[in-house]
């Protein structure tokens, strides 16, 4: 399929990975630590920073009690209400600006997962290059349609959603005007375990729905994303913290500034490797063809004397005839004398 643009990142097989760093709420409430996060994930090499636009009052009731409080005990952010945690975790709509403009001024792009209609509204006045729609919001078809709407580049999170509401997904956005769409494969767990990731899907989704395809990735370490790249994973986001340690709503699931250096650097070998169906020696490898085995006199040879395993082996280097022809030339007789280290060739005997 043809490859396309985010910003002046292009995205497709042809082109490394394009890597987001996703801040979510590991500010921690700081506008001095957003902008820290920003110039760290540029430092690391990421090539996009994304954030969450919305408010506890877009996201939920002011409701503490009931299925407005987190129940479950494995959670990480167990008995805690739903209003509460957004209102913790929220990105305020006011520092979107500068936190845009500090990963512009790096070079790097930045936008955001919108999730009602108004942040969608907000960020097109920020002039965002594409919108993400995470996966809780993945069956929400009027904010997929709304942000399909601007003709920007959509990505969508397919985190517990069926083939069935993906092709729902799918098909609300492209009739909405989506040209240029990415599907991440997700699992929606904090963290998730490698276990639930299942990385095969990936080739399966650019299949069934013919976009470009990634891996929105909650694992912890770099190995899920560098094997989902070799399995043709286009985009990678990972959630990017300075240091798990200082807490945050989501950093115990995220990486620290060095992790994500060398996410960029393992997914972007990953990628270089992949290359082509190819064999031979590569342009690369032709110096090293010498160093092959090949026939060799390993034995002084006198005129007239039968060559033999005694006095011809396969050894290092290459100059030689080569080891498939040795049952051939044994039983020969030398032509002239032959001297121990001489590379064989069909001259030297009969």
């Amino acid at each position: 399929m043809p490859s396309f643009k985010i910003g002046h990142r292009a995205i497709g097989l042809d082109s490394p990975p394009f890597v987001i760093a996703e801040m979510s709420g590991n500010h921690n409430q700081s506008l001095e630590r957003a902008l820290a996060i920003v110039d760290a994930a540029a430092k690391a090499g990421a090539h996009a920073l994304k954030l969450q636009t919305y408010t506890a009052d877009t996201m939920t009731l002011d409701i503490n009690d009931g299925e407005f409080r987190i129940s479950d005990p494995d959670s990480l952010w167990a008995d805690t209400s739903l209003y509460a945690l957004y209102e913790q975790a929220h990105t305020p709509w006011e520092w979107h600006a500068p936190i845009f403009e500090r990963a512009k001024s790096h070079g790097m792009l930045a936008f955001s997962s919108p999730f009602d209609e108004t942040a969608v509204d907000f960020l097109e006045g920020l002039d965002v290059p594409a919108y993400k729609i995470a996966s809780f919001e993945n069956t929400d078809l009027p904010l997929i349609r709304k942000a399909a709407s601007t003709g920007k580049p959509l990505i969508i999170s397919t985190g517990m959603a069926s083939v069935a509401e993906l092709d729902e997904s799918v098909r609300a956005a492209r009739a909405a005007g989506c040209r240029d769409l990415i599907l991440l494969k997700c699992t929606s767990t904090y963290p998730a375990l490698p276990l639930n990731t299942h990385l095969r899907t990936i080739a399966h989704l650019r299949e069934l729905f013919g976009c470009e395809v990634g891996l929105s990735d909650h694992t912890m370490g770099v190995g899920a994303a560098v094997a989902a790249v070799a399995l043709g994973a286009s985009v990678v986001e990972k959630h990017f913290t300075l240091d798990r340690g200082a807490g945050g709503v989501d950093a115990s699931f995220s990486l620290e500034p060095a992790e994500l250096a060398s996410l960029v650097t393992e997914t972007e070998r990953a990628w270089q490797a992949l290359g082509q169906v190819h064999y031979g020696a590569t342009t690369a490898e032709q110096k090293s063809l010498v160093y092959r085995r090949s026939l060799y006199v390993v034995r002084d040879v006198a005129p007239g004397e039968v060559l033999s395993k005694d006095n011809v082996r396969a050894i290092r280097p290459g100059l030689g005839l080569a080891p498939r022809h040795l049952d051939a030339v044994l039983g020969r007789v030398a032509r002239r004398p032959l001297a121990r280290g001489m590379a064989l060739d069909w001259s030297m005997f009969d």
